[in-house]
Parts: C-alpha cells; sequence; structure tokens
C-alpha cells in the first residue's frame, strides 16, 4: 500500500530532476540499427547464455602467461643494437667466434633479463590489481529467489545486482531503485573524471516498486540500447516492461568503477561488463613519445654501427691479402692442412668468413648496456622529481609526480609552454565578487587584476602616496572575507538590506535564480550548522554561497523539488518554500546556458535561465531589454577586472504554453536514433526564447599563488608562453596583465573575425589582418617593443587551415605573448601540434581539466595539474604538479639537471666504448689481422656490466654542474638544454675523437714499452695475457679518471662508484687468477705472480692514464679560461666565495645571466626603467 501512494504521488507530481531528458511511459521506439544492437534480457540467465557477451573480468596487462616470453623477446629485440648482439651471440657458437659463447652470450642475457624483469615486474603489478578489482564481492541475485555473493569476474549481462553505501559498481548497470522512496541515489566519479562532488542518479519511476530482495523472483524486461561506446556522459536505450517501453537516459545509468555514496543501497541490471563498461572503452594508452635526445641517440647508434662495418671489412679485406699472400709461406700455419676459413686458394670466402669474426671482435664499440643504463638512471632521476620537497604542495598533500620516466631530459630543453587559464593559471575556486541587478551595480571589494592596476598605477605616479594608501586598504578589504566562496562586500545587499531597495522585487529574483536554478546537491555540516554544497562546478558552489549570504539558503533536495529558506522576509520570520522542478535543460559547452522550468507554491510555472551574455542577450524579448545597455557596460568592466560571468534571465509561463512545448519535449526524447538529440535541443531551443533579463554575476578565479614570479622565471630562461583558454576575450588580456603576460606599452594585435556571412571574405579579411601585424613587426624601429597576439576561437578556426596556418605561427612567433580566447579543447591540441610541428622545438602542454587532455597528448611533454576539475589531465599527463608556481622548478632545476645528465652519460658511454674497442681493432692489425682477441673473454664480460657502469650511472643521476638555488637566481644557464649545447654532433663527434686518442695512447704505450722489453727482474718478456691484462688495467684507470674529471659535484656515492670500479678490478684479478688454471687458463695467478712484483706494469698504468687524461684536462682548461660556458663562472664565484664576499659583482652577474624577455615582471620594471631614462635624458 505505501509502495502504491509513492509511486502514485511521484506520477502526481510528473516532476524529473537533474536532466534535460525524461522518461515517459509510451511511444519509445526499438533499437536495431547500427550501432543500437544490443539487447538485454532482465534476470534471465539461460536466455543470455544462447548469445553471450563479454564476461566481467578485466585486465590491463601487457601479457600473459604464455604471451610474456614471445612479447617481451619481441619488444627487446625491437631494438637494433640487441638484435646485433643476439646475432653475435649465435655467431659466438661456430668456429669463427674470437670469444668462448659465455663472453657473448652472459651480456646479452643480462641485460635483456634486466629489461624484461622490469617489464614483468610492471605487468605483474598490473596483474595484481587486476585480480584485486575481479576478486571483489557483490550480492547477485540467484535463481532460488535471493541474493548472494558473487565475485565481480562472475557477474554477467542481465544480472541484478544490488549495491550497498559506499561500494564501487562492479558494471555498467540500469538503476532501477534505491532505499529512498522517489528512486533517487548518489554517486561519485572520482575513478571516472576525477570530479569528487556527488551527482544524482534517478530510477525510472515504472521500477520504483522493485524496492525489496523478494520483488525480484518474477522481474522480466528487455533492454536495447546502444552498442559499447567510450562516452561518459551519453546514453540512448528502452526498456521493455510490463507491456510498456520506456526511454533510458544517462541518469539512471550507474557506470562501473564509480561509488555509491549517501545512500544505503541500490538495486541495478546489468548492461555493460568488463571491456566493454564505458570506463574501459575509455582507457586507452597515452600516445607513445620519445625524447629529443633518445632518437638522436639511434643515429649515434647507427653512426658506430657504420664504423664497425667499415673497420670490419678492411679486417676482412687485410686477412685476405695475408691469407692469399704471407700464409703459403707461414709453415708453423700448416697450410696444406688449412680449412676453408684459412686457405690461400680461397681467400674470399675466407675474408668474408674473417667479416663475421671481425664484427663480433668489434661488437664493443656498440655499448650493450646503454639502454638498460639509460633506463636505470631515468627511473632514480623520476624518484628524486617524486621526493623533491620544495615541489609538495602542503595545502593539498600532493606531490609533483613523474608519470612516465622516459621524458626526464625533453624537460630541460623545452622552447615553448602551452598553458590552460582556468585552474591552471588561475585557482579555480571561484569567489563571488560582483553582480549587477535591475541596472545596478553591487559589490566593492577590488579583484587581484584591479589591485595590480592600481599598484601598478601607484608606482607610476610621481605622488604615490595617496594612491599606495588606497591600495593599501583596498588588500585589507581583499583579504577580510573569511567565507570560502564569497567576497562580496556591499552593505546595499547584505543583512537584508536589500530590501530597502527600489529594486527589491528584482533583487529577490536575482537571489531566488541563483538559489533554484542549479543541479547542487546540499550538505549539513553539523559542527557548524551551515551548509555546503556539492556542485558540478566552483561557478555554481559560488552562486549558493552568495543566495545564502544574501538570505536565500537552499537546503534540501528531493527528485521533485528545491527548498530554499529566506531568511529576510517582510514579516521578519524566515520562510521555507518550495519550488517543484519541472525539468532541468543542463549546461553544455555547445548551449553555454542552463534552465530549470519550476512550479512556484503559488502556482505560477517559471522558467529560471543562467548562461553566457552573449546566448542570453540573443534570446531576450523586446520587453525584456530594459536593462541591458547597463547590465552590458557593468559586463564589460568586470570582464577587464578579469572577473567571469553570467547573465541571468527569467520567463513566466501560461500552464497552456509548457503544456504544449512538453508533449513536443517527450516525443523528442522518446525518439531513438542518431538525430535525438538534434530534437531535444530543438525542443529546449523553442522555450528559451522571449526571456526577461534580470541581471548578471561576476566571480573571481583567482590567480594561483606565485604564478607571476614564476611566469618572470620561465620568461628569464628563455621560455615562451601560450595561454589557451575558453573564457572571453576581456577577461583573458586582463588576466594577461595580472601573470605580466602583458603590460603596458605592448602593443596588442588582436585578429578577429569580420562577422560577414561569406566565408571566402572572412578568410582574406584575417589573412590581412596577419598580414598586416606581420608588417608592423617588420616596420617597428625600436628594440624594446613588444608585441601580444590575441585571437578567438571563431576567428582561429580558419588560421588553422592548411592554407593560412604557416602565416599564422609566423606571425605568432614573432609575438612576446600569444593569447587564444574561447578555444574548443580539440583547437587546442590543433594549435600545439602546430607549435611543435611548425617551430620544430620542444613543446610543453600544461592544464588541469578533461578539455585540456587533448594538448597534453598533442605535446612533446604534457603536464597536468592536480586541481578543482579533475584528474583526466593528469592521467593522461606525462609529468604533474599541484600547482602553476612549480612547472619553475621542475624546468630550470630539474630539466637541466636531466637534460646534462643524460646528455653527458651518454656521450661518455660512446667515448669508454670506442676507447676499448678501438684497441682491439689495432690489436688485430698488429697481429696480421689474425683475429685473435688481446683481452681475456672474462675482462670484455666484465667491462660494460660491471667495471664501467656504476661510474656513469652515478654520473647520470648525482651530476651537478650547479645547486638548485643557483639554477634559480641564473635561468639563463636553463638556454644550455634548448639550444642542445651538451647533445649536439661538436660536442658528441669530440667525445668519440676522445675516445680515438684514448685508444692510440693505451695501445701504443703499452706496444712500445712491453713488445721486446724485459717486463720482470729475471729478464722475461711479457706474453700476450699480460700485454691484455695491462692494456685492460690502463682502461679501467683512464675511463674512470675521465670520468672524475667530467663530474662538478661529488658525494660518497660518486667516490664509492669510480674509486670502487678500480678496486673490483684487482679484486676480480685476485679471485680470477686463484682459480684453477682450466677456468683461469693464462690469467692464472697473474696480478701475485706476474704483474704487482714488476714495477713496468705499476709504470705503464700511470703513463698512460696521464696521457688519457692530460688532453681533456688541457681542454677544459682553454675553455674555462677563454670561453667559459655560464656554469663554469658561477662554478668560479661560488669555488672563490665572491657570492659572499663580494655581493655587488654577484648581483651584478646575476642581473646578466638572465635571457633578455619582454613579457614577466622583470620585463615590465626594464620598461619603467627606460622610461625614467627617458624622462631624465629630455630633462638634461
Amino acid at each position: 500500500m505505501a509502495r502504491g501512494r509513492i509511486r502514485a504521488k511521484l506520477r502526481k507530481s510528473h516532476l524529473y530532476s537533474f536532466c534535460l531528458f525524461r522518461s515517459s511511459g509510451s511511444g519509445g521506439q526499438s533499437i536495431g540499427g547500427p550501432g543500437f544492437s544490443r539487447t538485454v534480457y532482465c534476470n534471465e540467465p539461460q536466455v543470455l547464455n544462447q548469445k553471450p557477451y563479454r564476461s566481467n573480468i578485466i585486465s590491463t596487462t601487457k601479457y600473459n602467461f604464455f604471451s610474456f616470453l614471445p612479447k617481451a623477446l619481441y619488444e627487446q629485440f625491437h631494438r637494433v643494437a640487441n638484435l646485433y648482439f643476439l646475432g653475435c651471440a649465435i655467431a659466438s657458437l661456430t668456429p669463427l667466434s674470437p670469444f668462448s659463447p659465455v663472453s657473448m652470450i652472459a651480456p646479452l642475457a643480462f641485460v635483456v633479463g634486466l629489461s624484461m624483469a622490469k617489464e614483468g615486474l610492471e605487468d605483474w603489478r598490473r596483474f595484481m590489481q587486476d585480480r584485486e578489482v575481479n576478486s571483489r564481492k557483490v550480492h547477485v541475485h540467484n535463481e532460488e529467489g535471493g541474493f548472494g555473493k558473487k565475485t565481480w569476474e562472475d557477474v554477467r549481462v542481465g544480472d541484478v545486482v544490488k549495491v550497498e553505501k559506499d561500494q564501487f559498481f562492479p558494471a555498467d548497470l540500469l538503476l532501477l531503485s534505491s532505499n529512498y522512496e522517489d528512486g533517487i541515489c548518489y554517486v561519485e566519479t572520482m575513478n571516472l573524471d576525477g570530479e569528487t562532488n556527488l551527482k544524482a542518479k534517478k530510477a525510472l519511476e515504472a521500477t520504483l516498486g522493485l524496492d525489496e530482495d523478494d520483488d525480484f523472483n518474477n522481474f522480466k524486461g528487455i533492454i536495447k540500447c546502444e552498442d559499447p561506446n567510450p562516452s561518459l556522459y551519453t546514453f540512448v536505450g528502452n526498456l521493455e516492461y510490463e507491456g510498456k517501453v520506456y526511454a533510458i537516459d544517462p541518469t539512471q545509468i550507474l557506470l562501473r568503477d564509480s561509488k555509491l555514496r549517501n545512500t544505503e543501497f541500490v538495486y541495478g541490471v546489468v548492461i555493460f561488463t568488463g571491456h566493454d563498461s564505458k570506463v574501459m572503452q575509455n582507457s586507452t594508452r597515452s600516445p607513445s613519445k620519445r625524447s629529443r635526445v633518445e632518437k638522436k641517440m639511434d643515429y649515434i647508434i647507427y653512426v658506430l654501427f657504420s664504423v664497425l662495418l667499415v673497420i670490419s671489412l678492411i679486417s676482412s679485406f687485410g686477412f685476405a691479402v695475408e691469407i692469399k699472400y704471407s700464409m703459403p709461406v707461414w709453415w708453423f700455419m700448416r697450410p696444406q692442412d688449412a680449412d676453408e676459413y684459412y686457405s690461400p686458394k680461397k681467400p674470399v670466402i675466407s675474408g668474408l668468413s674473417h667479416m663475421v669474426t671481425a664484427l663480433m671482435l668489434y661488437g664493443y664499440l656498440i655499448p650493450i648496456s646503454l639502454y638498460v643504463s639509460i633506463e636505470v638512471v631515468k627511473v632514480l632521476q623520476a624518484t628524486f622529481i617524486n621526493q623533491d620537497i620544495q615541489m609538495y604542495d602542503e595545502d593539498t598533500g600532493i606531490p609533483a609526480q613523474a608519470r612516465t620516466s622516459n621524458l626526464n631530459e625533453e624537460l630541460g630543453q623545452v622552447d615553448t609552454i602551452l598553458s590552460d587559464k582556468t585552474g591552471t593559471l588561475t585557482c579555480n575556486q571561484m569567489d563571488f565578487l560582483k553582480c549587477s541587478i535591475a541596472g545596478i551595480p553591487y559589490g566593492v571589494s577590488p579583484s587581484e587584476v584591479e589591485l595590480a592596476a592600481a599598484q601598478q598605477m601607484a608606482n607610476d605616479q610621481e605622488d604615490q602616496g595617496e594612491l599606495k594608501n588606497l591600495v593599501a586598504s583596498k588588500k585589507e578589504k581583499a583579504h577580510k572575507s573569511p567565507i570560502k566562496g564569497f567576497n562580496f562586500e556591499d552593505n546595499r545587499l547584505m543583512n537584508g538590506n536589500w530590501l530597502k531597495e527600489p529594486t527589491a522585487a528584482r533583487i529577490m529574483l536575482f537571489c531566488q535564480i541563483l538559489a533554484v536554478c542549479h543541479t547542487a546537491i546540499p550538505e549539513l555540516n553539523e559542527e557548524t550548522g551551515n551548509y555546503t554544497y556539492e556542485a558540478e562546478s566552483p561557478d555554481e558552489g559560488s552562486f549558493l554561497v552568495a543566495a545564502r549570504e544574501l538570505g536565500f539558503e537552499f537546503f534540501q533536495r528531493t527528485q521533485s523539488s528545491v527548498f530554499v529558506r529566506e531568511m529576510y522576509t517582510a514579516s521578519g520570520k524566515p520562510i521555507e518554500r518550495e519550488y517543484k522542478i519541472l525539468n532541468v535543460l543542463e549546461f553544455t559547452s555547445k548551449r553555454k546556458r542552463m534552465t530549470v522550468i519550476v512550479r512556484d507554491e503559488e502556482g505560477q510555472i517559471l522558467l529560471l535561465c543562467k548562461g553566457a551574455d552573449s546566448i542570453i542577450f540573443d534570446r531576450l524579448s523586446k520587453d525584456g531589454k530594459l536593462y541591458l545597455e547597463d547590465t552590458t557596460r557593468h559586463l564589460n568592466d568586470y570582464g577587464e577586472a578579469g572577473l567571469r560571468t553570467l547573465a541571468l534571465a527569467y520567463r513566466k509561463l501560461e500552464e497552456s504554453e509548457y503544456t504544449a512545448w512538453n508533449n513536443e519535449f517527450q516525443k523528442a526524447k522518446t525518439s531513438i536514433g542518431a538525430d535525438r538529440d538534434a530534437m531535444l535541443e530543438n525542443a529546449a531551443d523553442m522555450m528559451e526564447r522571449d526571456l526577461f533579463l534580470v541581471g548578471a554575476t561576476a566571480v573571481e578565479d583567482k590567480l594561483q599563488k606565485g604564478v607571476p614570479q614564476c611566469i618572470d622565471k620561465l620568461a628569464q630562461a628563455g621560455l615562451k608562453l601560450w595561454v589557451l583558454t575558453g573564457d572571453k576575450m576581456e577577461t583573458a588580456i586582463n588576466i594577461g596583465f595580472a601573470c605580466s603576460l602583458l603590460r603596458q606599452g605592448m602593443k596588442q594585435i588582436c585578429i578577429t573575425e569580420s562577422g560577414s556571412e561569406d566565408k571566402q571574405e572572412v578568410k582574406e579579411d584575417i589573412l590581412k589582418q596577419i598580414t598586416n601585424g606581420l608588417e608592423m613587426i617588420k616596420q617597428e624601429n625600436d628594440p624594446h617593443a613588444a608585441f601580444a597576439l590575441i585571437i578567438d576561437g571563431k576567428t582561429l578556426a580558419y588560421a588553422l587551415e592548411d592554407d593560412m596556418k604557416l602565416k599564422f605561427l609566423g606571425l605568432a612567433v614573432e609575438c612576446a605573448s600569444v593569447i587564444c580566447c574561447r578555444v574548443s579543447p580539440k583547437q587546442k591540441a590543433l594549435v600545439t601540434r602546430l607549435v611543435k610541428q611548425g617551430t620544430g622545438k620542444t613543446t610543453l602542454a600544461i592544464g588541469d581539466g578533461a578539455n585540456d587532455v587533448g594538448m597534453i597528448q598533442e605535446a612533446d611533454i604534457g603536464v597536468g595539474i592536480s586541481g578543482v576539475e579533475g584528474m583526466q589531465a593528469v592521467m593522461a599527463s606525462d609529468f604533474s604538479v599541484s600547482q602553476f608556481r612549480f612547472l619553475e622548478r621542475l624546468l630550470v632545476v630539474h630539466g637541466h639537471w636531466c637534460y646534462k645528465r643524460i646528455a653527458q652519460m651518454i656521450c661518455y658511454f660512446f667515448y669508454k666504448n670506442i676507447a676499448f674497442g678501438l684497441t682491439l681493432f689495432y690489436f688485430e692489425a698488429f697481429t696480421g689481422f689474425s683475429g685473435q682477441s688481446v683481452y681475456d673473454d672474462w675482462y670484455m664480460l666484465l667491462f660494460n656490466v660491471v667495471l664501467t657502469s656504476l661510474p656513469v650511472m652515478s654520473l647520470g643521476v648525482f651530476e651537478q654542474d650547479v645547486s638548485s638555488e643557483v639554477c634559480l637566481e641564473f635561468p639563463a644557464v636553463y638556454q644550455q638544454g634548448p639550444r642542445n649545447l651538451f647533445f649536439d654532433w661538436y660536442r658528441i663527434l669530440g667525445w668519440m675523437g676522445n675516445g680515438l686518442l684514448c685508444s692510440l695512447i693505451i695501445f701504443f704505450i703499452n706496444i712500445i714499452i712491453l713488445y721486446d722489453q724485459a717486463f720482470r727482474a729475471e729478464g722475461q718478456t711479457a706474453d700476450l695475457a699480460v700485454l691484455g691484462t695491462t692494456m685492460f688495467t690502463c682502461i679501467v684507470w683512464s675511463l674512470n679518471c675521465q670520468i672524475a674529471l667530467t663530474m662538478s659535484h661529488f658525494t660518497w656515492i660518486q667516490h664509492v662508484t669510480i674509486w670502487g670500479s678500480i678496486a673490483a678490478w684487482y679484486i676480480f684479478l685476485l679471485i680470477y687468477g686463484a682459480l684453477s688454471p682450466r677456468i683461469s687458463g693464462d690469467a692464472y695467478q697473474i696480478l701475485v705472480e706476474a704483474l704487482a712484483p714488476a714495477p713496468i706494469y705499476w709504470q705503464t698504468t700511470l703513463l698512460a692514464t696521464i696521457a688519457c687524461t692530460l688532453p681533456y684536462m688541457a681542454h677544459i682548461a682553454y675553455q674555462r679560461c677563454f670561453e667559459p660556458e655560464d656554469h663554469h663562472i658561477i662554478q668560479e664565484i661560488k669555488y672563490y666565495r665572491k657570492d659572499v664576499e663580494d655581493q655587488h659583482m654577484w648581483t651584478r652577474e646575476r642581473s646578466k645571466a638572465r635571457q633578455k624577455t619582454k613579457i614577466g615582471f622583470t620585463a615590465r620594471v626594464d620598461a619603467k626603467i627606460r622610461q625614467v631614462r627617458a624622462k631624465l635624458n629630455k630633462k638634461q
């Protein structure tokens, strides 16, 4: 009986909240066309078994038990270097190999195995996460008529499930009912879109009676709906139940991985499972990105492969010559018994076979451990970024995060930053600041832009006293309000004083629109007694706080009504009013407005609307424009103050008019097909006409802490900044002034469309504006002149077309700052692609919202901000920070360090492998291209893996040319990255040349000294084992001393890795020499009995080490004395403590060490200094 009353009550009310759409009991159409073919038989598993859909098991792993080995091996041998070493390892099993198989196979197995282990570990973690999710339990209706627990992986399409409070939904469900009598429930979608505000969902009226377990014993129904797709916010389908068809819309859909909140339980039927669910349909991988350094490294490897091929050809040619002409007279080689590999009769075949030997012998030119070493180093670098306390936000508790370590060095090469505005430069925490009601402006609190303007005016005046006092008083007022979201101050409206205003009726209507026209959910704070609001946007939350503070407190919502408590009335007593919600036409980026249709307590139907001024003004009736002129003027003033504005309007509806429209609206709603949304939009558009303007709101999206200082520092580091925002031009311009992207005296080039309907005419006009802008810049004679380009989204659509985009880019790069207004997410991505491809330089995109994902993924580096708008930008990003200001440290400090570390590390890798590998070539040439290796196989095995790997990794992780403080004080040092000073071909070839020189020095010193010189006291000369071991000792010492000279910053770790590697060589010789001669061979007791007692061994090592390091020492001495780089000067200043003892010199050097910039606070100061100097010159 109670249930019947509830259903009757709901049918009587005809109230449906939170959505543009509403279900109906009739009129639905069946679905069967392309994209709409899914049929779900509710609570009928035997039918579903005949048409199986995907299971509810989810897997985010890259591999499975059977595919791991083949897939992982394919990934590893996709790299050219690893493929080459695989060929060498296979060839080592043949008689052509100069080494034992273990010396070729072991390093490859170690490197590939380590990389595969890393891949396997990461995938195992994903597997365990999937297993935890698939093993969650949920109550599912069973054939016995009750609800029993099942794991998520056992849930099937058509199952009826019962989800309880604070549980996640196991699949995409159709909401049938909840513990609330009106079938409403509250859902947290943070896992889907990052938004923490709760969203309300409502069940169909027809299924509200299914609110107990026993009600589902005879429940049957058929759902016909769209096929699986990734759209989180749309759903098209019908429910056939009890002989009727009901339209299903997104408000009845509960998505997998969202959580049930503030609701005891809900019942739902499964529509999409597993990878068919919308959240899994959205789980696309981010595009693969590689840094410029890594791409260039591939070319270096190709160069080394070419060198390897050339010297192998030389070796094989030399071998063939020796075989043909010398072999017949070498009786000790027994030429008459030679096989085909050493046959004087077949020198060509012998030469070709020796080619294989040479390719293996000289393979040490290619650093086999380079890739794995770089991976390890980058992971450790990313760990330091994650642990940097200076990028930890204490307010939110969120640290910086390197979500990928592949692009660490790319942070040090950024040329252009493309930034969102709202939530990135600004806080996305709105404060209600000003409003215009009935043509009268209210609100005296200044915005940050007004404060900055007043401060600038005070600074520009000779008599600054009065203005500075004004600024101080304004600042005091600005920081006075303790109410979050409300910084409004005007005694005419506060404390009920609005009742005394001549336009009190309009003020009341204004506040009612704020309190009723929304989709927020109130929550009572039991400690304070005040209501807080879970709103879909910060703007909406600030409107509700403003309405509350002005005396209209929204305190309750049901499916059918909202309740508002009016604190200030003519009687002096608070009154609670109920507004029956008939329809909600939600805000979308396309509509740019939101409308609610309500019935008040007197039975009057009201249409309440808020939206963008350009949209609302076009929909006003002739009689509704009474306040249009004054409101427009106020909106312009608010825009100049950097405030976000919305216009408010209303309309009274007759019962017959609403009924007729609602019938049309329901027909559009219950239609199924591709044109359904268009029909709904047309129906909504019919009603949102002939409005009466009430007023406008102005909320402030405050600049984030430290944004102007960060922009100034980035500009001094030589970076360019573009702002891409959806805000209107006036707001974006004023935010530009507030953060010093724009300044007084900067010439603005504003490109706008003419408004003509002829597209070709519009394009020609825009092209003319671009051409005129370029001419203006070319004709400017003042070297200090600065230009700013400002363009809106409509114009940008033309500017990005193929025949115009390069000219637009040419103008943009000539301007000091670029601001693109009213741009769509797609346009953000297109602009980013244009800058990346057009300039060929590194781009970084930073944003905090879902609308920024496109440009974040398109840019070379994507940075997401953990902001109010959600986590979608962070999830799509390569790096994340909690505040824009942390970008300064991420780039100027970590970016500079990582770039220089990786560049030096790679250069050193190639240096050491060339220095080592070429000694093999020299020795082979010296021995008649015999293919004989001078080194023991175990020496070569340990060279890359142990003896030289740790020092170079410590260089890549801990090296600092200057400290973090100095990086920030001398931002111009950052330009070493964009200019690629440490990884250009000059530097790379220089290191390769140094490796060539070292190889020559080591080889010839050892050959000259040990060739026929008595090695021991008894007069014995050195044999092959002694020569090879001595030469290898010289290599170990020379390479490790070289890296010590390369480092600028030492910790105990560097000392341990460098000197420990040298010590490890001697320890190895002791242990290896102590093993049985079957294992150690000619190296048996070689250190104890042969090398250590021989002074010539130590002398040769010392001489070769000094000779190898002298050229590099001479080079750096010359460079520091005659061509010093920025960090050299800073290092010497710090070493001689001039920064402490001579502050004047330190300040002078700091002022020099910044890029000449035309944006930022420093540029504004420089312009002021030039202005003062010009005045002084005129007086003189």
